[in-house]
């Protein structure tokens, strides 16, 4: 019984992201992966289903950690929330948007190969995606706090997927243009002071 060479796994999966982040899923070559990976077509088979297959192994991890980063925030026990808590995630706080700054900056190959590269993959709508997920996130958020009384501007779910949409848009962005690290806490600081969310949902000023 054959064993199989894992030492093949890792050479082909850095082969293959370096082959996506550059030509995009679409224009990727598998020969110019296997070639880059010292393996043969075969090899690759004996893994992967095709192409697809192989971009998603490349993603897999990003893609889960975004997962449970959506999950985190839609998976919530409001009851045990104070009214001062539930107002307080309405607020642009600067540490906590920079430390989800930090994440993204973790994994941003990836997470500019989900954004940029997958047309023609089941990720090809991914940021259009998340940010229709994290709406819904955030109206669960909005609604508590409507029906608490501690917010009244009517925000329909559409809207907030425009809000959700033009926010996350300002989070990709710097990810997609490269910016150094320096210049994402720069940018971090500018996202606070537009995206007023308190505002925007008509939280009421904490007595």
């Amino acid at each position: 019984m054959s064993v199989r060479d894992t030492s093949i796994d890792p050479r082909l999966l850095q082969s293959a992201r370096e082959e996506f982040m550059k030509n995009g899923f679409l224009k990727a070559e598998l020969k110019t992966i296997c070639d880059n990976a010292g393996v043969t077509t075969g090899a690759v088979y004996k893994r992967y289903k095709g192409k697809e297959e192989l971009f998603g192994a490349v993603v897999k991890e990003t893609a889960d950690t975004l997962d449970s980063f959506i999950k985190l925030r839609t998976d919530i026990d409001f009851s045990s929330m104070t009214d001062e808590e539930v107002q307080r995630t309405w607020v642009m706080n600067e540490k906590y948007v920079l430390d989800m700054f930090g994440m993204l900056w973790k994994i941003r190959e990836d997470f500019v190969l989900l954004l940029e590269g997958s047309a023609g993959t089941s990720y090809e709508n991914y940021g259009h995606e998340f940010a229709l997920r994290m709406t819904k996130a955030y109206m669960q958020y909005y609604r508590e706090a409507e029906k608490r009384g501690l917010a009244a501007s009517g925000i329909s779910e559409t809207e907030m997927h425009v809000l959700c949409t033009s926010f996350w848009t300002a989070v990709y962005e710097p990810f997609i243009h490269k910016m150094t690290w320096k210049q994402i806490k720069e940018h971090c600081k500018a996202i606070c002071r537009f995206f007023d969310w308190a505002e925007a949902i008509g939280m009421k000023k904490q007595m």
